[in-house]
């Protein structure tokens, strides 16, 4: 069994088979996705399609890249959201210097308030940070976030980075970038990190593994990352992917009985 924990499926790259795609994953052993919100509408539509398949959760948040015209009747909005039966954490959100919009300083103020929304409501974070390395970890370390608990998405930065998160207790979000050949760095941290801190997920409609790159994402590319997984761990596929279901679980506190 594959837990998914972190996908786009209401991205209009999947206008066209959203359905026939979302109800054949069962089938090919994905039994659990977490759909992440960006935006407030996104979000929104996460919640549709966590109302509409059993397998499918949602998470509430507001991208970095996003949170420009942010209000704080939006930080409301999003706690109603929260409160939801299938919204499982507070997400995607942090930092992104890569493209450096909106200011640093709008996505500190809205990385803030969002941190403190997951700490009043007591559900975990899914951090973004690219670029952002030192700002995303001493904000989250001056807002207590080790109490709050998540996952670090798309996990990109070296080793010691790495053990930072790792002693907050959280989570290594790692994808298919994993399997590319310049993925060097991230080998060394899965090599490094304990399977018991690795959860699976595919960003997508981004980020397909190799030899899928460049085209369109799904769940359904996840074995390909437990295969790397297995191999820089030296363990077998199905431990991965147990291991990672169990932490995944862990991550978005369900007991599992739901699915």
């Amino acid at each position: 069994m594959i837990f998914d924990t972190h996908a786009h499926y209401d991205d209009e790259a999947f206008d066209e088979d959203r359905e026939e795609l979302l109800s054949s994953l069962p089938e090919a052993g994905i039994k659990a996705v977490v759909n992440v919100g960006a935006s407030l509408e996104s979000t929104e539509r996460s919640l549709g399609l966590a109302a509409r398949y059993p397998f499918v959760y949602a998470a509430v948040g507001v991208h970095p890249s996003e949170c420009g015209e942010m209000k704080e009747e939006d930080i409301r909005w999003l706690k109603k959201a929260s409160a939801e039966e299938k919204a499982v954490a507070v997400g995607e959100i942090g930092l992104d210097y890569y493209w450096d919009e909106p200011d640093r300083k709008i996505q500190k103020k809205w990385f803030s308030r969002q941190l403190d929304l997951a700490a009043e409501v007591k559900l975990p974070v899914i951090i973004h940070s690219r670029d952002a390395a030192q700002d995303t970890l001493d904000m989250m370390k001056a807002q207590h976030a080790g109490d709050i608990g998540g996952v670090i998405h798309c996990f990109s930065y070296g080793k010691e980075m790495a053990r930072e998160y790792l002693n907050m207790g959280f989570f290594l979000g790692i994808g298919g970038v994993v399997t590319f050949q310049n993925g060097k760095k991230l080998k060394e941290v899965v090599e490094y990190a304990p399977l018991s801190s690795i959860v699976l997920e595919t960003d997508c409609p981004y980020l397909s593994p190799v030899p899928l790159r460049g085209k369109r994402n799904s769940s359904r590319n996840l074995p390909y990352v437990v295969e790397m997984i297995s191999q820089i761990k030296g363990v077998d596929r199905e431990t991965v992917e147990r291991e990672t279901w169990e932490n995944a679980l862990r991550l978005y506190r369900l007991s599992g009985k739901e699915l």
